[in-house]
C-alpha cells in the first residue's frame, strides 16, 4: 500500500485545516494589517505634528528677534498647548528666556527657564537652561540657589562653565576655599579652552581673599555700638565726661 497520501486526500486534509483554523489566519492578518495602518498613521501624524511646530518655532524665533514680546508670546502658548510632545516645546522656553532678558524681565525669564528643568524634555537642553537660570540668580544675588542648583551636575561639556559660576557663588558666600577649587577646576579643564574666559577665570582666582584675612572671615563688619546701661530709676545713665587733670598751683600761678 502506498504510504504516500493521494492527491485527493491531501486535498481534503487541507479542507479540513483550513475550515477549522483558516479563521484564526484571517484574523492575525487583519489584525497585522490594522497594525501596520495605526503605525503609519502615527508616524505620519507625528510627522505633521512636528512639521507644523516646526513652523511655529521659526515664527516665534522670527518675533524673538525682532523683539516683539506679546506676538511671541501667543506662538509659544500655542506651542505649549497643541505641540508639548515636540521638542520645539523646550527650544521655545529658550528662546522666550532669551526675549524677557533682553525686556529686563529677568524673573519671567527664571520662571520659565525653572519650567523647562521641570519638564522632561532633552538633557542637553536642560543643562543649557540651567547655566542660563544659573547666570540670572547670579544677577539676583541668589548666590546660595546657584550653588543648590550647579553642585553635583556632571556634564564634561558644560563643567567649566558650571565650575566658574560655582566659583563667583561661593566668593559672595564667603566659601573663599571652594570658591579657589573652583576657579581652579576651570584652568585644568581641558574642556575650558573652547568653554570659558581663562584669563578672566585667573582674575577671579587672583582676586579672591587670602585664607584667614579680615575680607575672608568676614572680620570686617561693623562693630556695634554698646547701648547705653540704665540706672536704678530706670533712667539713662550718661557717662560724665572725663577732664584732663590740671595742676592747681600751675593755675593760680597763670592767674596771678
Amino acid at each position: 500500500m502506498d504510504e504516500l497520501l493521494s492527491e485527493k486526500e491531501q486535498i481534503e486534509q487541507m479542507r479540513s485545516w483550513w475550515s477549522e483554523y483558516g479563521g484564526y489566519v484571517i484574523g492575525g492578518l487583519g489584525l497585522g494589517i490594522a497594525m501596520l495602518a495605526g503605525f503609519n498613521y502615527y508616524q505620519n501624524s507625528r510627522l505633521d505634528a512636528q512639521l507644523e511646530a516646526s513652523a511655529l518655532y521659526e515664527t516665534l524665533v522670527r518675533h524673538v528677534g525682532s523683539g516683539s514680546l506679546e506676538e511671541a508670546e501667543v506662538v509659544a502658548g500655542e506651542l505649549a498647548a497643541d505641540y508639548a510632545s515636540t521638542s520645539y516645546l523646550a527650544q521655545s522656553k529658550l528662546a522666550m528666556a532669551r526675549l524677557y532678558m533682553d525686556e529686563n524681565r529677568d524673573q519671567d525669564a527664571a520662571d520659565v527657564l525653572d519650567e523647562l528643568l521641570a519638564s522632561d524634555g532633552d538633557e542637553a537642553i536642560k543643562h543649557v537652561a540651567r547655566a542660563r537660570l544659573a547666570r540670572i540668580w547670579l544677577y539676583q544675588g541668589k548666590h546660595q540657589a546657584v550653588v543648590d542648583l550647579l553642585e553635583g551636575q556632571e556634564s564634561a561639556a558644560f563643567a567649566p562653565t558650571y565650575n566658574e559660576m560655582l566659583g563667583d557663588a561661593y566668593h559672595a558666600l564667603g566659601r573663599i576655599e571652594d570658591a579657589e577649587a573652583a576657579y581652579q577646576a576651570v584652568l585644568l579643564d581641558p574642556m575650558s579652552q573652547g568653554t570659558a574666559d581663562q584669563q578672566l577665570v585667573q582674575w577671579k582666582a587672583l582676586d579672591l581673599p587670602e585664607l584667614g584675612s579680615d575680607e575672608a572671615t568676614g572680620a570686617d563688619a561693623p562693630v556695634p555700638e554698646p547701648a547705653a546701661e540704665d540706672d536704678a530709676n530706670g533712667e539713662t545713665a550718661v557717662e560724665e565726661p572725663v577732664m584732663p587733670e590740671t595742676d592747681d598751683a600751675g593755675e593760680a600761678e597763670e592767674s596771678e
